[in-house]
């Protein structure tokens, strides 16, 4: 068994390298916990992997606790994730207090084309998950399947913060077409309607945010995009349009969860104590989910009544990351920014570069437009 600071040197290492969202994480602690150090059977990583995709909430963050906890238990689990999630967290809140002050208009400008990019990467990356979502359905669900993904993309472009309750109830619906009974998934959210309706102040409404985007956003990364946007920027208006896809940019060009976004709307919120409760609030049900449940995950796996209700809830979840680009791609107030996002869409839908480099691109093309003269929106 490895040592808490040998687990901190190795789930750091990968919280500070790991760019490009899920789909690096995964590959990262695969190499770590199986290939190389082989701390893990490659059936008990894609066990995991099953379970935590089944999962709300950021699926790498909960597989990088899971993966710690396999390797060394509670501590390890707590340690490993800290060490994958601080770094980027550290580092986004300090962009964040860059973008979200007052620099020089190049820097605004880099964030207004980075920014510009964004409704091609939700694009993008609904994408990916709805090639092999539609693959693994059975062909008797297929046109629920349908009807769940345009129900969540229609949702995610029109209601903002109540979209969960869509991804919620899409869940519910295919557990009742199946005629399931007891003993499997309790998903119920009365209780957190309960805490918003109570709460009160900028702290308050922020916690619910966060809990939201950490505990209710089924399918992870993008779904909790149009989550966020409605709160942070019409509801609540602690940031503009132009800052929240700033946030949004940020998220995906530092290194760790997408996740790590909410801080950014923390920070503009109530500063850098902002920051620190939204990111405790959306990563503590990660650190819940695998503590308390991690020695059950495989009756969860396998219970029919978590299965269907992913079924529908799933489908939603990825036309949820597709419909935000409506509303992202609305929030731009330039010509020249739907120049830099019919760009982006060809850099990433046809010439299949990543998202990282497709960011920084837009950045450096949206500095380069203001020096030269572009409008930027106050």
């Amino acid at each position: 068994m490895p040592t808490l600071g040998a687990i901190a040197r190795a789930w750091g290492r990968i919280g500070i390298v790991g760019f490009g969202g899920p789909p690096a994480h995964i590959a990262l602690l695969r190499e770590l916990v199986v290939d190389r150090r082989r701390w893990l059977r490659p059936e008990q990583f894609e066990d995991g992997l099953a379970a935590v995709n089944l999962l709300p909430g950021p699926a790498s963050t909960q597989l990088a606790i899971f993966t710690a906890w396999r390797t060394g238990g509670p501590a390890a689990a707590v340690v490993g994730g800290l060490a994958f999630i601080v770094p980027g967290l550290v580092l986004i809140v300090a962009l964040a207090a860059l973008f979200l002050g007052s620099p020089p208009d190049w820097i605004r400008g880099a964030g207004a084309g980075a920014g510009a990019a964004v409704a091609a990467v939700a694009i993008h990356a609904g994408l990916l998950l709805i090639r092999p979502a539609w693959s693994r359905a059975a062909a008797d669900i297929r046109w629920r399947f349908v009807v769940y993904a345009v129900l969540g993309g229609v949702s995610a472009a029109t209601l903002g913060p109540w979209l969960v309750a869509v991804l919620v109830a899409c869940g519910v619906v295919e557990v009742g077409w199946r005629g399931l009974g007891g003993g499997g998934l309790s998903i119920s959210p009365h209780a957190a309607l309960a805490l918003v309706a109570a709460s009160g102040g900028t702290m308050a409404s922020l916690a619910w945010v966060a809990f939201k985007v950490g505990a209710l956003s089924y399918g992870g990364g993008f779904v909790i995009i149009p989550l966020m946007q409605a709160d942070a920027v019409e509801r609540y208006g602690w940031m503009t349009d132009a800052e929240f896809l700033n946030a949004v940019a940020l998220g995906q060009v530092t290194p760790g969860p997408v996740v790590h976004t909410v801080a950014v709307v923390g920070y503009a919120a109530a500063g850098v104590p902002g920051a620190a409760l939204a990111s405790l609030v959306a990563f503590a049900p990660s650190f819940a989910f695998v503590l308390v449940g991690a020695r059950r995950f495989d009756r969860f796996v396998a219970n029919r009544n978590v299965r269907a209700f992913f079924d529908g809830a799933g489908p939603a979840a990825i036309g949820a990351i597709l419909g935000s680009a409506v509303p992202l791609a609305l929030a731009l107030s330039e010509a020249w920014q739907f120049a830099v996002l019919a760009g982006a869409a060809l850099v990433l839908l046809v010439l299949r570069r990543g998202v990282v480099v497709t960011l920084l691109a837009a950045g450096v093309v949206g500095a380069l437009a203001v020096v030269l003269g572009a409008p930027l929106d106050a």
